[in-house]
């Protein structure tokens, strides 16, 4: 089963508004129905159009969609997150017969079948749904650019019949850390948190997630900052620098008569956006002086200030 990115079928951006998807859709339904178009796989670019309507028209089904969405690439066979599962038959919740859609598609919302009556209407549940559970998940900088999971520990209540809280267990998954995933950004795992009660469907875990302070680098968007430490004469005569990275280290070329606190960038070399590019590495110069000094140190000090015969506070 490929996953299909469905804001790529009709041209939009992920922050389209509802209006901007509706107006795609229409252009792509006029261009490509069956009854009309000439075009090449008329028939199955109509489908993958009202598909891809179906699903983002409803903001519930939008969100869904949008929490797996960062999982999947278009086109590549999709697995979904650690604990997902597709709905199947009887999931969706629109009444809308999805015999002409995908298997993706009803992976995600589910199909007609015994969860509906013969108007379409979706059956009450008399269970109760499992309470979510939330947890902030620390991730370090070096971990949103590898393409490995994370181990998370975290308790889920239990509770009986009558709904009643009991007992706690412990549960572990292993998390795929989603490319360009961002410092507070909340992430749903469906069905991980609390059972259902009475054959209610589970609740939902939230991973909150919290980048970890770095010793090198501080954090701006999908840039890094890290201050580079230069002795004058670096910043006056120019130098070559190792300068660290979250990959390694890249030689930084210091030109002469450089600033304290200027900044320097090294494009590619920050962190993953959604569009898994990375941003920039800001290099923030710094002078620093020699602790101790002698007295041929200090004599060599006065007299580049005589030659120098310059007043940093002139105009100030």
């Amino acid at each position: 089963m490929d996953f299909k990115d469905y804001y790529k079928i009709l041209g939009v951006e992920p922050t389209a508004d509802d209006k901007t998807i509706k107006a795609a859709y229409r252009k792509l339904a006029r261009k490509y129905h069956p009854d009309v178009s000439k075009e090449k796989d008329a028939e199955s670019k109509f489908k993958d159009a009202s598909e891809a309507y179906e699903a983002l028209k409803s903001a519930d089904k939008r969100a869904e969609y949008d929490d797996l969405r960062k999982y999947g690439q278009h086109g590549q066979p999709f697995q979904g997150p650690p604990g997902w599962q597709g709905r199947g038959a009887g999931g969706f919740g629109g009444g809308q017969d999805t015999g002409d859609f995908s298997d993706f598609f009803s992976s995600i919302f589910g199909s007609r079948g015994p969860g509906f009556n013969g108007g379409g209407e979706s059956r009450r549940s008399t269970g109760r749904r499992g309470q979510d559970v939330e947890m902030e998940l620390a991730v370090f900088l070096e971990e949103t650019l590898a393409n490995e999971s994370k181990k998370v520990t975290f308790q889920v209540p239990q509770y009986n019949a009558a709904g009643q809280h009991v007992s706690n267990t412990t549960k572990s998954l292993n998390v795929k850390i989603p490319a360009g995933v961002t410092d507070g950004e909340r992430i749903r795992l469906k069905g991980q948190g609390a059972p259902g009660i009475g054959g209610g469907a589970n609740g939902d875990l939230y991973l909150i997630i919290r980048f970890a302070p770095h010793p090198k680098f501080d954090v701006e968007g999908e840039n890094l900052i890290i201050t580079l430490p230069l002795a004058p004469w670096e910043l006056a005569l120019g130098a070559e620098v190792a300068v660290p990275t979250l990959t390694g280290k890249i030689n930084l070329k210091v030109p002469a008569g450089s600033q304290n606190g200027q900044r320097m960038r090294a494009k590619g070399h920050g962190l993953l956006n959604k569009a898994g590019e990375r941003g920039y590495l800001f290099v923030q110069l710094k002078a620093v002086m020699p602790k101790t000094a002698d007295d041929e140190v200090k004599a060599l000090w006065q007299e580049l200030a005589r030659k120098a015969a310059f007043n940093p506070r002139e105009n100030f």
